[in-house]
């Protein structure tokens, strides 16, 4: 699930991250460092105007100002010291106890079933870190935790795939002392900060989310039944939710530009009326390399493939040339797609693995 980056955090994601906030800073700042009882100005146009990057932050001790008690005149710290770090997605006991706390409580699974090699293939194997500069902001590329601390305590870890166009959202773990402190939300909303801080445009989560039970039936079928839905548009055309053969099966009586509009959103692909085998890459999916720039600026060809014992290039195997790199079901299709995600940088850095 794409998300361009736009303003999108709603009324109660902010009223989330404020909830939990209240909790790391305490009363004492809560009263005295309120914006409706402060005059200091940056707090008073901070009450009228949202700034969505500050809002995340707000909450970590480093940016937190010490208003002076009025009784003591002395600087009133925050009840708790809360902190989120980005670090390389390595292994560490304290990340493994907090994986098995959460798959026991949230994932009911057995003791037995939870392991460190588990854990360690799972969330602590992925991409490399390297960094690139992209309009002059330093982008950070590969495989990351981003973990949430409290006095300390790991409370929460998201694992993050950054790649050149693209944060990518793989997973979220959080301990079952804290299941109601809206870390779903919370760390989305920190995802999303980072990707707008990091230039990376597009924000992608895990597709297991349409999975959710709590989502909507509606919705859900749309999305089985085609590649892409825009809902606003499905309701002024009156689309039904289950899958089309063609336009002829609607006879919703559409007026002449409803049925232009109905004819672009068939053409362009996608709806899921006419689906192609075309692969995400040649349909321009946001947050990936361009066709042209994929097959100007990477040598796919050249990419080492690791074969057993044997390390070749993909241009060794029989049939490279003759396959169709739009085509999806190819394996120079897959691994343009794979190499348009990744980036030319990553891509000279890694070595290919079938499994």
């Amino acid at each position: 699930m794409a998300v361009p980056l736009v303003a999108i955090a709603s009324h109660t994601q902010v009223k989330d991250n404020q909830c939990v906030e209240q909790i790391y800073l305490g009363p004492g700042i809560c009263v005295y460092g309120c914006p409706a009882l402060s005059k200091d100005p940056e707090k008073k146009w901070r009450k009228n105007n949202f700034d969505f990057r500050a809002a995340v932050h707000e909450p970590e001790s480093h940016r937190i100002k010490r208003p002076v008690d009025p009784r003591t005149k002395e600087p009133i710290g925050p009840a708790h010291e809360f902190e989120v770090i980005l670090e390389p997605d390595t292994y560490t006991e304290e990340k493994y106890i907090l994986f098995e706390n959460y798959q026991r409580h949230v994932h009911k699974e057995s003791p037995s079933d939870i392991t460190k090699n588990g854990f360690k293939r799972f969330l602590c194997s992925g991409l490399g870190q390297s960094s690139q500069r992209t309009n002059g902001v330093e982008q950070k590329l590969g495989s990351y935790h981003q973990c949430y601390r409290l006095d300390g305590r790991l409370l929460a870890m998201g694992v993050l795939d950054l790649l050149p166009g693209c944060v990518s959202s793989v997973y979220l773990v959080y301990h079952q002392d804290v299941k109601d402190w809206y870390f779903g939300k919370l760390s989305a909303l920190r995802e999303i900060s980072l990707a707008v801080e990091g230039d990376y445009q597009f924000y992608y989560m895990d597709p297991e989310i349409y999975l959710w039970d709590r989502l909507d039936a509606d919705f859900l079928a749309r999305l089985s039944a085609r590649n892409y839905v825009s809902m606003s548009l499905e309701r002024q055309l009156r689309l039904p939710p289950h899958k089309l053969a063609n336009i002829d099966e609607l006879e919703l009586g559409l007026d002449q530009e409803a049925l232009l509009r109905l004819q672009h959103y068939q053409r362009e692909g996608t709806s899921g009326l006419n689906e192609s085998q075309s692969s995400a890459l040649a349909a321009g999916m946001p947050g990936l390399m361009s066709l042209d720039g994929v097959q100007n600026e990477i040598n796919l060809g050249g990419w080492p493939l690791k074969l057993g014992n044997m390390l070749l290039h993909l241009e060794d195997l029989r049939g490279w040339n003759s396959w169709d790199i739009r085509d999806a079901s190819s394996l120079k299709g897959i691994v343009a797609e794979l190499a348009a995600a990744l980036g030319p940088k990553l891509v000279s850095q890694l070595v290919l693995e079938l499994g």
